[in-house]
């Protein structure tokens, strides 16, 4: 069951990416579903200039900043890669999660076959392009509600522990100065997923 539209509202935004971690994020695309356990993500808000809608700039791109939380940001980076974001917070205040990092559980032939890979290893889906390459998020899902039926996140009821969790600056931002360390992004150790699998597994199957 997709999470309530609710829980994106919690208007502070590193503790939405910090808390996402162990939900798992789910497609599914022309009938076919595929999703994993989120590994990684990153915070970003208009207060920061790591953020692309610093200072309230509101421009055709990041105009979905704005909205209410529980929509998706998706765009295209480099001319190469699609990234996936959540909106957060209440509307006219742009913040979002990136997600950079999923440990893939659900459809993974599918995952394989989009990621032209034949085996599933820790470099599938660690880096936000290869997330959505697998997951078959494209720019046509930028804007939509994370309760509909293409792309959602769910709760599996896993207790990450805080051990797991390493927090670090993000990546690729330097233009941001002194925001670039700002410790906004959170990694759940790929050492430390496999004493959730069971759990994941269970809730497949439940």
């Amino acid at each position: 069951m997709p999470l309530s539209l609710h829980y994106y509202l919690h208007e502070d935004v590193v503790f939405l990416a910090r808390d996402l971690l162990g939900k798992l994020l789910v497609t599914e695309i022309d009938g076919i579903r595929t999703g994993g356990i989120i590994t990684e993500t990153e915070a970003y808000s208009e207060t920061e200039k790591g953020c692309h809608a610093y200072g309230r700039r509101k421009t055709e791109r990041t105009k979905i900043m704005f909205e209410t939380g529980g929509h998706s940001y998706v765009y295209f980076c480099y001319g190469m890669h699609h990234l996936f974001n959540i909106v957060t917070g209440q509307k006219d205040t742009a913040q979002a999660v990136l997600i950079r990092a999923i440990w893939p559980t659900i459809g993974i032939t599918e995952i394989l076959r989009r990621r032209n890979k034949t085996k599933a290893d820790k470099q599938l889906c660690n880096g936000p392009g290869k997330v959505c390459q697998a997951l078959g998020i494209t720019r046509e899902h930028n804007g939509i509600l994370l309760n509909e039926a293409t792309v959602w996140v769910e709760n599996p009821g896993l207790s990450i522990c805080s051990e797991d969790i390493k927090v670090t600056p993000r990546i690729g931002i330097d233009y941001a100065g002194a925001d670039a360390h700002l410790p906004w992004r959170f990694v759940l150790s790929l050492s430390e997923i496999e004493k959730y699998v069971d759990k994941i597994n269970a809730h497949h199957s439940g």
